[in-house]
């Protein structure tokens, strides 16, 4: 699985000029999903989530994680982060899962999420045409592959 997360104030996913997920401050996650991914990769990567310290404390130090500050967290799939541009101008996108495996896989990431945080979180919609707006603090973004845990 690779992982782009933002830091945000805000964001939102609309599909067909309506909104379907939005939140304030807290973490918007594009999700990119494999066919080598499994249960492990989604309990390591959901952990590593919520657990990031890259939050202000008091002192205004990143410090702090989503568990902390009770932020909220927006997942997005995002089958292009597999995209391969190795050969001409056009991304190959082989490395991606295709929906029978891959919908499963983001079903349960967000529900290892949810557990993990102890709450509900926003989605956009597998597969759909998505509309989404950030307004990125900081700005934070952290980019993390599950099969290059570095």
């Amino acid at each position: 699985m690779k992982a782009v997360i933002q830091r945000v104030s805000s964001a939102a996913v609309a599909i067909n000029g309506t909104v379907r997920s939005a939140i304030e401050e807290g973490l918007l996650v594009l999700l990119g999903i494999e066919d080598a991914d499994g249960d492990e990769d989604i309990a390591w990567l959901s952990n590593k989530i919520v657990n990031l310290r890259i939050f202000n404390d008091e002192a205004g130090v990143m410090n702090r994680s989503l568990l902390e500050t009770g932020g909220g967290l927006l997942l997005v799939s995002q089958f292009t982060l597999h995209a391969s541009t190795r050969k001409g101008n056009r991304p190959s996108y082989l490395k991606a899962s295709k929906p029978p495996v891959a919908i499963p896989l983001y079903e349960k990431m967000k529900a290892q999420l949810e557990l993990d945080l102890g709450k509900s979180i926003g989605t956009g919609e597998f597969g759909a045409d998505m509309q989404v707006s950030l307004l990125n603090n900081g700005p934070v973004t952290i980019i993390i592959d599950t099969k290059n845990r570095e």
